[in-house]
């Protein structure tokens, strides 16, 4: 497949060293690639997915992938997209995340060798041992400060109110001996990023040619912003993680289906691993009746899937459904247990249910028992969907797989009791 024209029907491509000679490159036979991912936490988040998806896309094309884990740029920092400087992570720490984020990394790429199969690699392992003379000699000698202080990530860091240190102004150079590094040591010869990217890539390029007189190439994408201008991936809670302790697949799940109809189609031409002409029949279905969301729901069920599995996508969706209305009586188990996560949730007695007041207001649904028993009076509960009133008894309901009572107030109130005997 011409990778580079699918990437562009994608809206996948914001900047690249010579487009024809890239082309006819990828045409020529399997490349190495490769896109960095700074361990500045223990898990990647949703912005970090388009570099994840670039290299599956070139590994699913015949190419092989390297992500990176920054063990070494992450102590230093890049200061592209940023106002001020990063806080600096002790070594251990930055191992930790390391290894929590390769983890994350062998999800989305198939690491089971073979030509095509990702190798990950850690720039720690060559650039630790790498004395500041031997740093100075073989990389800083081939860059001059003018082309330093042209690149835009390092001019808006100047023009700011903060400034650069040394060490951040630093950074260019360690990414731009990585590509050298990877290019003698592995053949890689293209390297991809965000758009803020583009000087570090163009940095590691340049020294590629000056060191070995070799041609490499570079490729970005566009930076995505949401529809108020806010970074992508963020929301008021903060960054949507892709582990599952620290961002639940059913908020992961939500955070997709949350999309507004003006980016959804935005956002499956550059996250969907579906064919484009697949994407175009769901873009047009979402056009035609927006109301029903189908665009953010196959966006959402793929992108979980991907991230967290089958099994745990299945189960946010079944969550979601019932948690907006559905009828709970038709969750799994994996569902209910999904949905523990997300709403009030503990366990009581089977003789506990004798008291329908006592339990409504143990639970939070109830602020006092004259609260729920007027509540009941107005049937504004529902107990494994069925409403109940003021004769109502939740001893004579079949518990949701033997074990689960759903109760819930109003549209939006729930409490997911475990029952035991």
């Amino acid at each position: 497949m011409d990778i580079v024209a699918d990437l562009d029907r994608r809206g996948l491509i914001h900047d690249t060293t010579d487009r024809d000679a890239l082309r006819a490159r990828l045409a020529a036979g399997p490349v190495g690639v490769y896109v960095g991912f700074d361990p500045t936490a223990d898990s990647l988040h949703v912005g970090h997915l388009m570099g994840q998806l670039g290299l599956r896309r070139f590994q699913l094309a015949g190419h092989r992938p390297f992500p990176l884990a920054g063990g070494a740029t992450g102590m230093v920092g890049d200061p592209g997209g940023r106002s001020e400087e990063r806080n600096l992570l002790d070594r251990d720490t930055l191992r930790h995340n390391v290894a929590c984020i390769s983890a994350q990394l062998e999800r989305i790429l198939d690491f089971d060798g073979g030509p095509y199969g990702a190798v990950l690699v850690d720039n720690a392992d060559w650039t630790s041992a790498m004395t500041v003379l031997e740093f100075l000699r073989d990389v800083g000698k081939h860059v001059t400060v003018n082309q330093m202080m042209a690149k835009e990530s390092i001019r808006n860091r100047l023009e700011g109110e903060s400034g650069i240190s040394y060490t951040e102004f630093s950074y260019m150079l360690l990414q731009a001996n990585d590509f050298r590094h990877l290019y003698a040591e592995h053949g890689v010869e293209l390297q991809m990023g965000g758009s803020d990217q583009w000087g570090n890539i163009t940095a590691g390029i340049d020294l590629i040619r000056r060191t070995t007189g070799a041609t490499a190439h570079g490729l970005t994408w566009p930076l995505l912003l949401k529809s108020d201008g806010t970074k992508f991936g963020k929301t008021a809670d903060g960054a949507v993680w892709l582990d599952p302790e620290a961002t639940s697949p059913y908020q992961f799940r939500q955070f997709w289906v949350r999309s507004d109809d003006d980016v959804v189609a935005d956002y499956l031409y550059r996250f969907s691993m579906r064919p484009v002409d697949e994407i175009d029949a769901i873009v047009e279905q979402h056009r035609e009746a927006p109301e029903r969301r189908v665009a953010q729901r196959a966006l959402a069920d793929e992108m979980t899937d991907l991230v967290h599995g089958t099994e745990a996508a299945r189960a946010a969706a079944g969550a979601a459904d019932v948690l907006f209305g559905g009828d709970p009586t038709a969750a799994d188990a994996a569902s209910l247990t999904a949905m523990a996560r997300e709403v009030p949730s503990s366990s009581c007695s089977a003789a506990d249910l004798d008291d329908l007041v006592g339990v409504l207001v143990r639970t939070g649904l109830a602020s006092s028992n004259g609260d729920a028993r007027r509540t009941l009076e107005g049937r504004g509960y529902r107990a494994n969907g069925v409403v109940l009133d003021a004769s109502s008894q939740l001893t004579g309901l079949d518990l949701l797989h033997g074990r689960y009572l759903l109760l819930r107030r109003g549209k939006t109130s729930y409490h997911l009791l475990e029952v035991f005997s």
